[in-house]
């Protein structure tokens, strides 16, 4: 089993593989993939997703729908260690690199956070009691 950064986002499909004279994969006869999907770009619903929008927008350079990978969309592991100390910071939250690798959307990032926040107000709530 493969993480979901792992695995393709986009598969083309070509007749015959080309080859080089060698008999090596000729990187430049590759067809282009086209990158426009039937899914419609979703704009930040909640202030937390606004919030994660706007810091990816920041690291990335470019806006992305709530529902599209942080890999998928130029993010690599260098921009992840950033996009979790910012995020960090933003929310005051303890969270752990891996969440951007399992759960590399906007949307999925803030349900994260939401139930990360959720189960602090709750501990704190059960100690005051």
């Amino acid at each position: 089993a493969l993480p979901d950064y792992m695995i393709p986002s986009l598969y083309v499909q070509v007749d015959a593989i080309p080859l080089t004279a060698n008999g090596k994969l000729d990187h430049r006869a590759l067809p282009t993939p086209d990158h426009t999907t039937t899914d419609t770009h979703v704009a930040p619903r909640t202030p937390a997703e606004e919030r994660i929008a706007a810091i990816w927008m920041d690291l990335l350079g470019k806006s992305a729908g709530v529902h599209d990978g942080f890999f998928e969309v130029g993010g690599h592991s260098i921009l992840a260690v950033r996009l979790v100390s910012r995020l960090r910071q933003d929310f005051d939250l303890d969270l752990p690199i891996r969440v951007v690798f399992e759960r590399p959307t906007i949307a999925q990032i803030a349900a994260e956070i939401e139930d990360r926040v959720r189960a602090e107000i709750d501990a704190q709530l059960a100690e005051s009691r």
